[in-house]
């Protein structure tokens, strides 16, 4: 059963996409890491509108547990299978391809495997986009493929390149999805292939995984699971260090329009928020919001080593503004609020 907040998140992105519901209406999405938080919310979103989902997912990092209500509806179809050899016959109208290892600490432990989600992972399913005269391809890409961009450079715009180390702990990540828009770039240009590329910058909202309460790559819900227990709130470094948090409804709001939005094969836009927060403030927004006990412990050591974390992040979004008429619309402070709800209800803390 769905948490109320969840559902009714659900609804008002259906609503905010209803211009989309003849592209969405019918259609066969095929999802890859569907299962993930970002992507169990696109299924949600597809199958709200009456749109046709197979996901596919091999739970590296997903869990199914995001995705067990939309099982036995005629409408979606899950898959266990890798992304890097997963094929099919079915008739596809779109694929997303966001399966990827996203965490730090997860991706520093399975390296190759999250190498492979996004070069292999890709070139399998541009092969399959090809096979299936698609009508779109969305790839979700990262911010992290700016990596530490300079002051002046904040906020990002899409034409940066970034400054990326390719022989340190976040390549396997951060080089790992450059290769893959170097992919799309390719097969746009080659077989015009309908390739769009979001850029994605630190979502976060209900359902997020609870079983990363421990790592960095998950600040924002360990925070959260600290502040209900009372627990000093473990801030590595001195908390200047800068995010820009999407709640979970923008964040899949513009990616089905970055997808669906007619003209604008080829392009690479930023969708995210562009409100920078450092992860201080953001501690203490949460121990607020959840009336916690909690105090911010600063320069706790961290669980993995943060060499070449980017020190700020923060999206330039006019282009998004402009191509896709897409504006976040939550404000930090309600889309925490909705986090530590659902996380009370979803652990058995009572308010």
């Amino acid at each position: 059963m769905l948490h109320k907040t969840i559902e009714e998140d659900i609804k008002k992105t259906a609503e905010a996409l209803k211009k989309f519901e003849p592209k969405i209406q019918g259609k066969t999405f095929l999802v890859t890491g569907g299962a993930g938080f970002i992507g169990s919310w696109f299924c949600d979103v597809a199958v709200a509108m009456k749109g046709k989902v197979i996901c596919v997912d091999n739970l590296s990092s997903g869990s199914k547990e995001s995705i067990s209500h939309l099982i036995g509806s005629k409408n979606f179809a899950f898959l266990e299978q890798d992304a890097c050899n997963f094929s099919t016959k079915e008739n596809i109208d779109y694929i997303i391809h966001m399966a990827a290892i996203a965490s730090p600490p997860a991706y520093q432990k399975y390296p190759i495997e999250s190498l492979d989600a996004n070069i292999i992972g890709i070139r399998n399913m541009l092969e399959l986009a090809r096979a299936s005269k698609i009508k779109g391809f969305l790839f979700t890409s990262t911010s992290e493929v700016y990596g530490n961009a300079p002051d002046h450079l904040i906020p990002t715009e899409e034409n940066f390149y970034g400054c990326i180390n390719s022989f340190g702990p976040r390549a396997m990540y951060d080089e790992g999805k450059r290769a893959a828009e170097a992919y799309c770039y390719s097969y746009f240009q080659k077989y015009k292939l309908p390739i769009r590329i979001a850029r994605i910058f630190n979502t976060y909202g209900p359902r997020i995984d609870i079983k990363s309460t421990s790592q960095y790559g998950r600040a924002l819900i360990k925070f959260v699971h600290q502040a209900l227990h009372n627990e000093p709130i473990t801030v590595y470094g001195d908390g200047k260090q800068t995010r820009s948090f999407c709640y979970i409804t923008d964040q899949v709001e513009g990616l089905f329009s970055l997808l669906l939005a007619a003209g604008i094969d080829g392009e690479v836009v930023n969708i995210g928020n562009n409100r920078e927060t450092s992860i201080h403030e953001l501690s203490q927004k949460i121990i607020k919001i959840a009336s916690s006990l909690s105090k911010p412990a600063l320069h706790h050591p961290p669980h993995y080593d943060i060499k070449d974390d980017p020190r700020r992040r923060c999206p330039h979004t006019a282009k998004a503004e402009k191509l896709l008429s897409f504006t976040p619309k939550v404000p930090l402070e309600e889309g925490l609020k909705n986090v530590i709800g659902w996380y009370r209800d979803a652990v058995g803390i009572a308010p």
